[in-house]
């Protein structure tokens, strides 16, 4: 009996303590002022705008970046192709980077006015590489006003860095996917989201190939990198609009460096135990355990268990990745080196972008359907691993149409033509010959990016979503590394020919051809090991996800809080019941 009122003590305490949180809440959005369902809806209006605002900056810059680099800075096309490709996957890492420095160095609040700065200074000295144009008058008098080419090269670089900063703040910070609150989502429910969300984005960015493109190679090749500055600067006008509302707090349970070690610390036991003892347990990371030796708690180890489980589906998208980036490197080379004159007008290199573009744009409905087609039977869990064997074939069919394109491309004589102000000579083959090589790619995309993000998002527990994805964009990232790796040793292992700067005089075929034989390769792997990630019902319900008893204890308040909630606005209850 005495133990009686100190549990019904501690836990009237705990009761308080959460009500005392929701009246907190509460005072930080007064009543009466915007319901909550429109509050909700404006805050995702403007995460969604600064999304897509951060992601016209960011193809804006890349749209060109090749042509810019080869027709203004000099650099060969095998350069040129590798500063495009080392800026998406900086692009990739960086908010991982500032994700972790947000939470363990610097508060998020003044993190991400830091990184509104670096975007607003990386998109504002862009256009100072590019300015002035040839025809400057200043009182009547014309002054040409130019950057040495070795400073032009130094702004240039840094305006890169900055702005790839900028981007992994705004990415990390302001619309991380957790701001989208799928947290009581299911796999049917997720998949939709993200190939409607990947739909929107890949809307965006035909729009932006599109319009800057043109603008960049057409009407004033200068004027293009204004374009990012302008869309910098209206996605940093909206955050600073709804500050209080957009900087979304995730939970802190789990982090990568804990993730990281976790993994040091199983290594290291597990080496001393084999050198010392042969003590057998279930898996190698359980070693790290404090109860085996290591330095961290169950809930920690099993955490890092199940992301582990999805490492050799992050590897196997490494290839992939190197074969998307393709497109703003390889693909773009010999697009830009075929004929672009299309009925008297000279298409943008960067618009064939499009067409990769489009077959995901009708693809991603016609997926949806089959979707909620597979999904509606509850006997058998359906797994988008099939969609992701069928995305690397395509990807590896693509590489290998750009083999036979290329071959098929140099047969046409040669033309001049003239590309931001510079006269080169392409084949006179009309760059829709490209065309197959970009559909299988767009086809790829619409099949492996929304299907992967499902399985990173919901074979883990609730609270290492977001220690996934970031890992999935680590190795996303490593892709795009990767590929200018490749491009770097094609070119110097081949004194050029792989690889090389004028098209008609090199074998780019041949790197084509290599890409897509270990891409092939990358697809027989995966295939043979996708059976590990068939069944989405059965780790739901089978105790893998939420098990934890870190998780069961979250969902134990988040009961005891709706049971608050019923207490506080209950007209049954008298106040003297309610105390």
């Amino acid at each position: 009996k005495t133990g009686m009122p100190d549990a019904d003590t501690q836990e009237k305490g705990f009761l308080n303590h959460m009500a005392d949180k929701e009246q907190r809440a509460g005072r930080s959005s007064p009543a009466g002022k915007v319901p909550e369902g429109e509050k909700k809806l404006h805050e995702a209006v403007c995460v969604l705008l600064v999304e897509l605002c951060e992601r016209f900056t960011f193809f804006g810059i890349v749209c060109n970046m090749i042509l810019f680099c080869t027709a203004r800075l000099g650099y060969p096309s095998h350069q040129a192709a590798m500063v495009n490709m080392c800026f998406v996957g900086t692009s990739t890492l960086t908010p991982v980077l500032v994700g972790w420095l947000a939470e363990y160095l610097v508060g998020r609040t003044k993190l991400v006015c830091i990184c509104m700065f670096l975007h607003f200074l990386g998109t504002a000295l862009l256009p100072v590489v590019s300015f002035p144009f040839e025809d400057v008058h200043i009182d009547r008098r014309h002054v040409l006003l130019t950057l040495p080419k070795r400073e032009q090269k130094i702004v240039f670089y840094f305006a890169l860095l900055t702005a790839s900063l900028g981007i992994g703040g705004i990415r990390a910070i302001v619309c991380p996917l957790s701001a989208y609150s799928l947290e009581d989502c299911g796999p049917k429910e997720l998949l939709s989201f993200f190939n409607w969300f990947h739909w929107l984005v890949n809307l965006n960015s035909a729009v932006v190939f599109v319009s800057i493109s043109y603008i960049q190679q057409s009407v004033a090749r200068n004027l293009g990198f204004l374009i990012p500055f302008v869309s910098g600067l209206m996605a940093m006008i909206t955050i600073h609009m709804v500050r209080g509302e957009m900087i979304y707090k995730p939970k802190t349970d789990s982090s990568l460096l804990t993730t990281f070690g976790v993994i040091f610390s199983a290594l290291k036991t597990c080496c001393v135990r084999h050198r010392y003892l042969s003590t057998a347990l279930p898996s190698w990371l359980d070693h790290a355990k404090e109860n085996h030796g290591g330095h961290y708690s169950e809930t920690q180890v099993e955490g890092t268990k199940s992301l582990a489980r999805l490492f050799p589906l992050f590897t196997f998208q490494i290839l992939y990745r190197t074969c998307i980036m393709q497109i703003p490197s390889g693909y773009y080379l010999q697009t830009m080196n075929s004929n672009l004159h299309f009925g008297g007008f000279v298409l943008p290199v960067a618009a064939m972008n499009v067409i990769s573009i489009v077959p995901l744009l009708i693809l991603v409905p016609i997926l949806e359907s089959i979707n909620s087609w597979l999904f509606s039977s509850k006997d058998t869990g359906h797994s988008p691993t099939i969609y992701i064997v069928a995305g690397h074939l395509s990807a590896a069919l693509s590489v290998m149409a750009a083999g036979f394109s290329e071959i098929h491309r140099k047969r046409f004589p040669q033309v001049e033509q003239t590309l931001s102000e510079e006269l080169l000579l392409v084949s006179s083959m009309p760059c829709f010959h490209l065309a197959p090589q970009y559909i299988l790619l767009g086809v790829a995309e619409a099949l492996v990016t929304p299907s992967c993000s499902l399985l990173s998002f919901w074979l883990v527990p609730e609270r290492m979503r977001g220690i996934s994805m970031h890992f999935l964009a680590l190795f996303n990232g490593a892709g795009c590394f990767i590929g200018a790796l490749f491009v770097q040793t094609a070119h110097a292992g081949t004194q050029g020919s792989w690889f090389p700067h004028l098209l008609h005089e090199g074998k780019l075929e041949r790197f084509f051809f290599f890409l897509a034989s270990l891409m092939m390769v990358n697809t027989l792997g995966f295939w043979a090991i996708a059976h590990r990630y068939n069944n989405l019902h059965e780790d739901c319900t089978s105790g893998f996800r939420g098990s934890f008893p870190g998780e069961k204890l979250l969902k134990h308040e988040k009961a005891i809080k709706h049971y608050n909630s019923v207490l506080e606005s209950s007209p049954i209850l008298s106040p003297v019941e309610k105390t």
